[in-house]
């Protein structure tokens, strides 16, 4: 059986990858639509980097698919 290396990412690049601030990453994920974060100490949260290519993988195939029914 072969397993993905999972990779931490810390917010600035997650922040790069999808093209949003700060804030609306935080509402994003208040409101469970977004990749929750992993408490790695007191002072330091990161991002499974495979989540948040998934997350974006999902909102371009969901634009394609709106698309498509129009």
């Amino acid at each position: 059986m072969v397993t993905q290396l999972q990779l931490f990412i810390r917010l600035p690049e997650v922040r790069q990858k999808v093209g949003m601030s700060k804030s609306h990453i935080y509402n994003l994920m208040g409101s469970g639509d977004f990749p929750a974060q992993i408490k790695i100490s007191q002072k330091i949260s990161v991002w499974v980097a495979s989540e948040i290519d998934d997350w974006v993988e999902e909102k371009i195939k969901q634009r394609d698919e709106e698309g498509a029914a129009q």
